[in-house]
C-alpha cells in the first residue's frame, strides 16, 4: 500500500488568486509541499495573498501561453503536480480558451516528466434530470454547452494517462472563506451586511455544497498518497448534503442568532434577460443542477483516505458569514493546521489503508 511520501515535492498552482486555486496553494503548503503559482502580476498577488500561511512563490506568465506554463512548470526545477484552477479572465470567450489552456497545462506537465496534473471537477458535465448520484463510474451526459466543455476537459486528461497521470475531484457548490465567485456568496448572501434574508435557489430541494477548506484539504491529503492514485483518478467529494433543502438555511439561522427569511431567486427574471447574454444566459444554463438533486458518492474517496475532512456545518456557516463581512467577529485563520495534527491524520490514513489491505 502507499505511503505518504517525506521527499520535497514542488507543486505548480495555476488560478492560485481564485477561491479554489487559492485554498489548494495553501492547503499544500501546510502538508509540507514547495507551492509555486504562476500570475499575470506576481506584486500584486502576493500583495493581495489574504492569509496568514506564507504565499506561495509566484512566477509571471499567462495560462493561455503554452510556453509560459512550460517555462513555470521548469523554473527552478521540475514540479511534481500542476493544479489547473484558472479561467479565462472574466470568463470571457470561456469556450474558445478552456480546452487550450487545458492543452498548455498537458503539455507543461508532459515537459515536467510527467508531473500529476490536478482539477476541481463540477457536476455539469451531468444532466441532473436523468442523474441523482454521481460516483467515478456514472456516464456524462451534459446537456449544456459548458458541461460538454468540461467533459472534453475531462476527456483531454483521460487521453493522456498514463504518460501526465492525472487527479479530478468532483465537488457541489462551494462556500467558504475565500470562495467569492459563488453561489452562496452572490445569489444567496448579500455580503458586507447582516443576514436579513437568504435567497434560496429551489426551496426544498436538496443539494450538495462544499466547503472550501475541507475540499481543499481533501485535494492535499490525496496528493499525500499520489502513489496510490490510479493514473487517471476520478474522485468525488460528499462535502454537505442538504437533504431537505433546510440545512445551509437552519445553519445560518443558528449562526445569526435570529429567525432569516427565506426569498425565492427569480429564475423567471433570468430567463427574460437571457436572450441578451451576460450572466441572466449563464444563470439559465445550470438552473436544472438547483432543480433536480444530484449527490455525489464519495465511496472511492472513502476507499482512498477512510474519511472525508469535515467542518461541522454551523462552524463552517460561520467562518464564512464572517469572512463575507456579514457576522462582527474577527475570523480565524480556518485554513491553517497544526504540523502535528496534519502528521497526526496522515499517520492514521496510512493505518486505516494498511487495515484494509
Amino acid at each position: 500500500m502507499p505511503e505518504v511520501s517525506n521527499r520535497s515535492r514542488t507543486a505548480l498552482v495555476l488560478g492560485a488568486t481564485g477561491g479554489i486555486g487559492g485554498a489548494i496553494a495553501r492547503a499544500l503548503g501546510q502538508h509540507g509541499w514547495a507551492v509555486r503559482a504562476m500570475v499575470r502580476n506576481p506584486d500584486r498577488a502576493k500583495a493581495g495573498w489574504r492569509s496568514a500561511d506564507p504565499a506561495p512563490h509566484f512566477v509571471a506568465g499567462d495560462a493561455m501561453v503554452q510556453k509560459d506554463v512550460i517555462h513555470a512548470a521548469a523554473k527552478g526545477g521540475t514540479v511534481d503536480v500542476i493544479v489547473h484552477a484558472v479561467n479565462p479572465p472574466g470568463y470571457r470567450n470561456w469556450d474558445k480558451v478552456v480546452l487550450p489552456m487545458m492543452d498548455s497545462t498537458i503539455a507543461a506537465a508532459r515537459a515536467a516528466n510527467g508531473a500529476r496534473v490536478v482539477l476541481p471537477g463540477t457536476v455539469y458535465n451531468y444532466n441532473p434530470a436523468t442523474t441523482s448520484i454521481i460516483t467515478e463510474t456514472t456516464p456524462q451526459n451534459a446537456s449544456t454547452r459548458k458541461g460538454r466543455i468540461r467533459m472534453a476537459l475531462e476527456q483531454r486528461l483521460a487521453e493522456a494517462a498514463p504518460d501526465v497521470p492525472s487527479l479530478i475531484l468532483r465537488a457541489g457548490d462551494f462556500f467558504g472563506p475565500g470562495a467569492r465567485a459563488s453561489w452562496f456568496g452572490q445569489a444567496m448572501i448579500t455580503p458586507g451586511k447582516p443576514v436579513r434574508k437568504v435567497t434560496s435557489m429551489a426551496p426544498g430541494v436538496p443539494h450538495a455544497y462544499a466547503y472550501l477548506p475541507d475540499l481543499a484539504e481533501t485535494f492535499a491529503q490525496l496528493l499525500d498518497i499520489s502513489d496510490g492514485l490510479r493514473p487517471f483518478e476520478r474522485v468525488q467529494f460528499e462535502g454537505t448534503w442538504d437533504a431537505d433543502g433546510q440545512t445551509v438555511l437552519n445553519a445560518i439561522r443558528n449562526t445569526v442568532g435570529h429567525d432569516v427569511p427565506q426569498k425565492a431567486f427569480p429564475w423567471w427574471f433570468m430567463h427574460l434577460l437571457a436572450p441578451f447574454g451576460g450572466f441572466p444566459r449563464e444563470a439559465v444554463e445550470i438552473e436544472p443542477v438547483w432543480r433536480h438533486p444530484m449527490r455525489l458518492d464519495n465511496n472511492r474517496l472513502i476507499q482512498l483516505l477512510g474519511e472525508e475532512p469535515e467542518t461541522p456545518i454551523d462552524t463552517a456557516i460561520e467562518r464564512t458569514l464572517i469572512d463575507m463581512g456579514c457576522l462582527p467577529r474577527p475570523p480565524e485563520n480556518p485554513y491553517r493546521l497544526s504540523p502535528d495534527a496534519i502528521r497526526q491524520r496522515q499517520t492514521r490514513i496510512h493505518s486505516d489503508r494498511k487495515n484494509r489491505a
